[in-house]
């Protein structure tokens, strides 16, 4: 039996129009090839440009490569499915719906609400948004936007979830709240989690593995394994040499303007 959420992708690349020159294309992303464990957590890291969220659109289905191929579970992506869910930068609630309405939108939008409906005070309380429900999104605050995205994303169990830079738009305390959050309910649902990051320490603070690619055309320059006790103390010798890793990686990939690229926390 193929275990649950294996991600496979084989020397993909992908172009998009020059809109200046309205001439050819420009190369986004060059011969990429990632394998990704059932259940792990990845981060993917690099400058802007470089394809971060391209690489995770066309996992998700919502774009394809011009070469290569990109497989879930054996199965070459051909559309998107609900066995990946996806959470955005900006929470893209329904501000008519509350949250309670905005979490249960798919399973009504699949027809499953009647049979799955205890699911959502199921996943409302493990976001930690119990009180809240019936609230709608402008009445709450940012970091309860984004538990509310989450919860949407995570309501109808997929086996991946990719996040596309879900906390950049929080303020620094918030945002290391939700890094918490987010890691607990990998934790708890062993999904499949991919996030594109610029900021280093989150990338590594995250995930099992750090992905990082160079400048367009995105091409991958290393991959990280990340090996850290619990509670990860970001202060420490270990996450330290694990940013100057990363860094050396982006340097010796000639990353231009990385400081205005890649944030170190």
């Amino acid at each position: 039996m193929v275990a649950k959420g294996i991600i496979s992708i084989e020397h993909i690349s992908k172009g998009f129009p020059d809109q200046k020159s309205q001439q050819g294309k420009i190369q986004i992303l060059e011969d990429v090839s990632l394998h990704i464990e059932p259940g792990s957590f990845v981060s993917i890291i690099g400058p802007s440009g470089c394809g971060k969220s391209t690489l995770l659109r066309m996992i998700s289905g919502f774009l394809f490569p011009d070469e290569g191929t990109v497989q879930v579970d054996g199965k070459e992506v051909k559309g998107p499915g609900v066995d990946r869910g996806f959470m955005f930068q900006d929470h893209v609630l329904f501000p008519w719906l509350t949250i309670y309405d905005n979490i249960a939108f798919g399973l009504k939008a699949q027809g499953v609400y009647p049979d799955l409906k205890d699911n959502v005070d199921k996943i409302i309380h493990k976001v930690g948004l119990d009180g809240y429900a019936d609230h709608y999104p402008y009445q709450v605050s940012g970091g309860m936007q984004q538990r509310a995205s989450l919860a949407r994303a995570l309501i109808g169990r997929p086996k991946i979830l990719l996040l596309d830079e879900p906390l950049g738009a929080l303020d620094a305390f918030t945002r290391m709240t939700m890094q918490d959050e987010i890691h607990r309910v990998w934790e708890e649902s062993h999904t499949t989690m991919i996030m594109v990051t610029h900021d280093i320490e989150e990338a590594i603070y995250m995930a099992q593995k750090v992905v990082v690619l160079s400048s367009h055309p995105g091409r991958i320059i290393k991959e990280i394994p990340i090996q850290l006790q619990e509670p990860i103390d970001r202060e420490s010798v270990a996450f330290n040499a694990y940013k100057t890793e990363i860094l050396e990686a982006l340097h010796y990939g000639e990353q231009p303007s990385l400081k205005e690229d890649c944030h170190v926390g």
